[in-house]
């Protein structure tokens, strides 16, 4: 079963470096169009590689969609899409950012288990370099959203075990990549403790971490454009990945890394 493709809307250029992967939100129901296409086009306007994929949804289950971003990420590092120079980054959405969470905390047998599927080798670069996650679903069991358990869990949504181990939170280690997450407090659909929670397993693990929680805001915002304190996300979020080596100011001679990540690609 070969892994659906990555829809490059900005492929890379000798002046820019990494690469962003948007996977929108939707519950692992459905794609929601307004967190990947207007995003994708942001980032491409800003000078970002970017794409975005169509990871599969209900009624699949896990592990599908995750050995699927797991596939993406090495196929990008392969340079099936062209040479990436820099990091690879997860950008996700709600549940979407969820499933980047599990791609940053990916187990050696949940990649093992890609490389089976897709044919890839199996190693560390399966796993992103950073990831950001804008209102995540974060765990399975503490005040969890329903429709994203049933619907990622199929059958298991009432295995505890399971569901621990999907939380996200609980799969966090010192290897952990750096993560930017944005919330909103008073978020009615998924609980802004997912966030705190997480950015606080990331802390305990010494793991570079930027929160930012936003006094007001319903839950689905996408670039949050016209949402008042919200909308200053994408803006914070630029300067963060300028941080990792992702942007188009991140110039360096023809052959040689950015100094903040190593290359990467065929």
């Amino acid at each position: 079963m070969a892994p659906p493709p990555i829809v490059v809307v900005r492929a890379g250029a000798p002046s820019s470096a990494g690469f962003v992967l948007v996977l929108a939100g939707g519950g692992y129901g459905f794609r929601s169009e307004h967190e990947y296409l207007p995003v994708t086009r942001w980032l491409a306007d800003a000078g970002l590689p970017c794409g975005y994929l169509d990871y599969a949804v209900a009624p699949e289950t896990y592990p599908t969609p995750l050995v699927q971003v797991l596939a993406a990420l090495r196929e990008l590092r392969a340079g099936t899409y062209g040479a990436v120079h820099g990091p690879l980054v997860v950008l996700g959405f709600s549940a979407g950012a969820h499933l980047a969470g599990l791609a940053l905390t990916a187990t050696r047998a949940e990649r093992e288990l890609a490389a089976s599927r897709h044919g890839s080798g199996v190693d560390e670069y399966a796993r992103p370099d950073a990831a950001v996650l804008c209102y995540p679903v974060v765990s399975m069991t503490h005040l969890p959203h329903l429709g994203s358990r049933n619907n990622l869990l199929g059958e298991l949504t009432a295995d505890t075990a399971t569901a621990k181990s999907l939380s996200v939170e609980q799969r966090v280690d010192a290897a952990t990549a750096p993560t930017f997450l944005w919330h909103t407090a008073d978020d009615a659909v998924v609980d802004v403790d997912h966030s705190l929670r997480l950015t606080a397993a990331l802390a305990r693990h010494g793991v570079p971490t930027e929160l930012h929680v936003y006094p007001s805001g319903s839950h689905g915002l996408g670039l949050a454009r016209g949402t008042g304190a919200p909308a200053g996300w994408p803006d914070a979020c630029l300067r963060w990945l300028d941080e990792q080596g992702v942007g188009p100011r991140q110039v360096h001679a023809p052959g040689e890394p950015p100094a903040h990540a190593p290359e990467v690609g065929p």
